[in-house]
């Protein structure tokens, strides 16, 4: 899970095959960072999303749900050339932890180790994405 910027905020490892959906409630309850309880959240989400448990678990942890289909996002970019997609946030920050090369086949037997390396890979991530906004 990342925020609007592309920040990493919940990392969650699992097997290769497992179905992100099931997974859904488990990455909304490890976020690291404090929400603000006075601010609306929002949650953009594919349509892997868009079942009736997901929204509800997005719905339980207090955030408005946005589950867009196959396809709209570039219907709405024909129709407003202006029109940024938001769930490419996600895709984006994946290619950022594909640049660290140890993370890219994973070698590691324990999966505690991996995902120290994985929290080690989002804080430099975290560290960038800051020194953008502020540098």
């Amino acid at each position: 899970m990342v925020d609007g910027r592309g920040v990493p905020l919940s990392i969650v490892v699992t097997g290769a095959n497992r179905h992100d959906v099931s997974q859904l409630e488990l990455v909304l309850d490890e976020i690291i960072y404090e929400r603000p309880i006075e601010l609306e959240q929002n949650m953009c989400a594919d349509k892997g999303y868009s079942g009736e448990p997901a929204k509800q678990a997005m719905i339980d942890r207090n955030y408005i749900p946005h589950v867009k289909q196959r396809g709209e996002e570039i219907l709405e970019k024909k129709i407003n050339p202006k029109f940024k997609a938001r769930r490419w946030i996600v895709e984006v920050t994946h290619s950022w932890f594909n640049r660290f090369r140890k993370l890219l086949v994973r070698y590691e037997k324990l999966s505690d180790t991996y995902l120290a390396l994985l929290h080690m890979a989002a804080a430099i991530i975290a560290f960038r994405k800051i020194g953008v906004i502020y540098g």
